[in-house]
């Protein structure tokens, strides 16, 4: 039933200030953090530049300046797109999001995300913003035409991860579990290889994130919630590097299979089993989306479904042995990464500045919003522990990462998949508030991509 707009809650407007001081000094806060870790990269690096270039001292922090020839920024294809999503969903998001049956606010809600990560993308032009953002040498598209024999590529795998040698892989694939190159090998062995088969899927699991994690919400109990959460996912700043980068792939895998485990608990225990698999495959596609288990725990703990955590645990172990038979063992695979890192980028990255500055390329992913909503849901430990258990998950996700040292920089991209389980406490915001905070995320990622050339 669709909540009564006029009926006291999280979700209702009053005739009180639309957005509290409080919540207005929590996002001035994310706003200063993203200001120090810019000015920080800048006063660290000697080169005065944000980008590529930039690796010794504290290297690449969100992009390039296009300050250089265009000093006013850049504009592309996407830009119009973008802004007319932007206002659309900031006057009709909100009551749409209140009003339509859920299952068709879920459905347009992806169709947005998809529009606004696309349109995001091509404000950097088809060429460089879309078709060819993951052709270059150091991405998986690379390695693809060279694997011809699937097992023996997944048995001789770690044995490639190490720099400097003449099998070596390119930067992306070493970084990563051979999942991650196995979805882009599947990808060309049915017929989508190239630029932009592998773009476009990218952004339509990317676009996924925007219904996994409302619908999570709703399911842990918090229906009217997640109507306020769902136009707050579609805008996520963070669209700016899910269009296009892998990690949308990784982002939108793992919130599927996080919301899917939720639908276990609550609804047929059999859907932990593919909640299970796509998990366990998810630590297949990145090392670090293995700390995602702390969500998935919180879901599992929150509402007390043991069976199905059984299961789902069950299913992962069995997607771990399908590899291990194979001839890839995941520990393996991670030693040598963390080898290759620390005699690489992470010897000119130092880890006393991207300890902090890694929460600022976070908190520019995430927006303003992220301040006022975690404000919220610390708040709200007594009356809705279920979704502030999650939101806790993530929190423990990104202190791990964080704290392990092996995310120093890149994070606005690498730490996609926790950025939006971060933003489910954008539940808790009052809907009386909701254009606000919308505008203050459309603005950060159209300001973003407008004003930097990201590198991702």
């Amino acid at each position: 039933m669709t909540a009564d707009p006029r009926a006291e809650g999280p979700g209702s407007p009053t005739r009180s200030r639309a957005v509290p001081p409080a919540d207005l000094v929590a996002a001035a806060v994310v706003v200063a953090l993203v200001g120090v870790s810019v000015a920080g990269t800048l006063w660290w690096n000697p080169a005065r530049q944000l980008g590529p270039n930039s690796f010794k001292g504290a290297p690449d922090d969100f992009g390039e300046w296009p300050i250089i020839g265009a000093p006013y920024g850049h504009i592309g294809p996407g830009t119009v797109p973008a802004a007319v999503l932007a206002l659309l969903a900031v006057v009709y998001g909100p009551s749409l999001a209140a009003r339509l049956p859920w299952r068709r606010a879920l459905l347009l809600g992806y169709v947005a995300s998809v529009g606004w990560i696309t349109s995001l993308a091509l404000v950097d032009g088809w060429q460089r913003g879309f078709a060819n953002r993951l052709t270059p040498g150091t991405e998986y598209l690379a390695e693809v035409p060279g694997i011809t024999d699937i097992p023996a590529m997944l048995a001789g795998f770690t044995d490639r991860i190490a720099h400097g040698r003449p099998d070596s892989w390119t930067v992306h694939v070493a970084g990563h579990p051979p999942g991650a190159t196995l979805v882009f090998v599947w990808l060309d062995r049915i017929g989508l290889g190239g630029g932009v088969a592998a773009s476009t899927v990218c952004v339509l699991a990317g676009a996924l994130v925007a219904v996994a994690v409302p619908a999570t919400v709703s399911l842990l109990g918090h229906p009217d919630r997640a109507r306020v959460a769902l136009p707050l996912l579609v805008l996520f700043p963070g669209a700016v590097w899910l269009g296009v980068s892998a990690d949308a792939l990784f982002a939108g895998a793992t919130a599927t299979g996080i919301a899917l485990l939720a639908l276990a608990t609550v609804r047929h225990v059999a859907w932990a089993v593919p909640a299970g698999a796509i998990l366990g495959f998810g630590i297949f596609l990145s090392y670090g989306l293995i700390t995602l288990g702390a969500v998935a725990l919180a879901v599992v703990v929150a509402t007390r479904a043991w069976r199905a955590l059984g299961l789902a645990v069950a299913a992962a172990l069995a997607v771990v042995g399908v590899f291990a038979l194979t001839g890839f063992w995941w520990l393996d695979g991670y030693h040598a990464v963390v080898d290759r890192y620390y005699e690489g980028i992470a010897a000119d990255r130092p880890y006393s500045f991207w300890v902090w500055a890694n929460l600022g390329c976070l908190a520019l992913a995430t927006g303003p919003a992220i301040g006022p909503a975690l404000r919220r849901a610390g708040c709200a430990v007594r009356t809705a522990p279920r979704l502030v258990a999650v939101v806790a998950g993530a929190v423990v996700t990104v202190v791990a990462a964080d704290l392990s040292g092996l995310s120093k920089a890149e994070v606005e991209r690498i730490w996609l998949p926790f950025a939006v389980w971060l933003l489910a406490a954008a539940a808790f915001l009052p809907a009386r508030s909701a254009r606000w905070w919308l505008t203050l995320q459309a603005v950060t990622a159209l300001a973003v991509n407008h004003l930097f050339l990201t590198n991702w």
